[in-house]
């Protein structure tokens, strides 16, 4: 398992024994996702963490989207 910053967002990753990543942003609790490769799981989690994102600011939520596991 490894951590990588992409635009100042911590993103952990790791393999499953199939070959699949997977990209996980633990400060935006539910925002994990698969890819083939370890670069297609980094663009699908960011994909999702903006759709995610742009949901809780469309619907005031933005404290939902920023708070890490566990508080």
């Amino acid at each position: 398992m490894e951590t990588v910053t992409v635009e100042s967002i911590p993103i952990t990753l790791g393999q499953e024994e199939d070959g699949r990543w997977w990209a996980d942003i633990e400060s935006m609790p539910g925002v994990m996702a698969y890819g083939p490769t370890r670069d297609q799981a980094i663009a699908a989690v960011r994909s999702l963490a903006l759709r995610v994102a742009a949901d809780c600011i469309d619907h005031g939520e933005t404290r939902r989207c920023t708070t890490p596991p566990g508080v």
